[in-house]
C-alpha cells in the first residue's frame, strides 16, 4: 500500500462511528477470558443465561464485558517468567501478557485500590488488588515451556507470578506460593470504591 492510500485508509477508519469500530474489533475465535465490572472498553453485551452457563452456575452476572480470544491475548506484549512450580519442584518458562496490560485493554480504572476477583473454571477464586498485580508482575500465561496450555491441564490461561523472585512468596513453602494464581482462568471481576 502506498503512503497516501495508507493515510486515507487510516483517516477513514477514524471517521467510522464507534459501533463500526467496535464491530471491527470483534473476536475471531471463542472467548477464553471475560472481564466484567468496572470496564470502559466492552466488546460484548450482557450476561446471557444460555450462552454463559458456567458464569450462571458461579452466580456471575453483568451488563457488559470485555472478552478476549486467543488472538487478542497473544497480540498483547508477552512476558516470560521462570518460577519453580509446586507440581514437580522444577523451574518452568511461562509466557503471556501482563495482567495489568490486559486490564488496561479492557479499560479498567488504574487506581491501585481496584479489586479483582480471578475465577477458574472449577470455581476457584483469588482476590487481588491492582497494586498487588503490579507489584507481583502477574501475567496471564498462555504458554508453558514454549507450548500453548490446554484446557484440562493448567490452561488455557493461568494467572501467575514469578514466586521465586518475590521475597514474600519465596519465603513460603512451595505448595503455598501460588494460592492467588488460578489456573484454567476464565473470568476476572473488577470492582472499584
Amino acid at each position: 500500500m502506498h503512503k497516501r492510500q495508507f493515510l486515507a485508509a487510516a483517516l477513514a477508519a477514524g471517521a467510522l462511528p464507534a459501533s463500526a469500530r467496535a464491530a471491527s474489533a470483534a473476536l475471531r475465535g471463542p472467548a477464553l477470558l471475560t472481564v466484567t465490572g468496572s470496564i470502559a472498553k466492552p466488546n460484548r453485551g450482557p450476561f446471557d443465561a444460555v450462552r454463559d452457563q458456567m458464569m450462571h452456575k458461579q452466580k456471575i452476572s453483568f451488563e457488559r464485558a470485555r472478552a478476549f480470544d486467543y488472538a487478542a491475548l497473544t497480540n498483547l506484549p508477552a512476558h516470560t517468567i521462570r518460577p519453580t512450580l509446586e507440581y514437580d519442584g522444577k523451574a518452568h518458562a511461562l509466557r503471556g501478557p501482563l495482567l495489568e496490560e490486559l486490564l488496561k485493554a479492557a479499560g479498567t480504572p488504574q487506581d491501585d485500590a481496584v479489586r479483582l476477583l480471578l475465577r477458574a473454571v472449577d470455581g476457584y477464586a483469588a482476590a487481588l488488588t491492582l497494586a498487588q498485580v503490579r507489584a507481583r508482575r502477574v501475567i496471564v500465561a498462555t504458554h508453558l515451556d514454549g507450548q500453548p496450555m490446554a484446557l484440562g491441564g493448567l490452561g488455557p490461561l493461568w494467572a501467575i507470578h514469578d514466586a521465586d523472585r518475590i521475597a514474600e512468596m519465596a519465603a513460603l513453602p512451595l505448595a503455598e506460593r501460588f494460592a492467588s494464581c488460578p489456573w484454567a482462568l476464565y473470568h476476572i471481576g473488577v470492582e472499584t470504591g
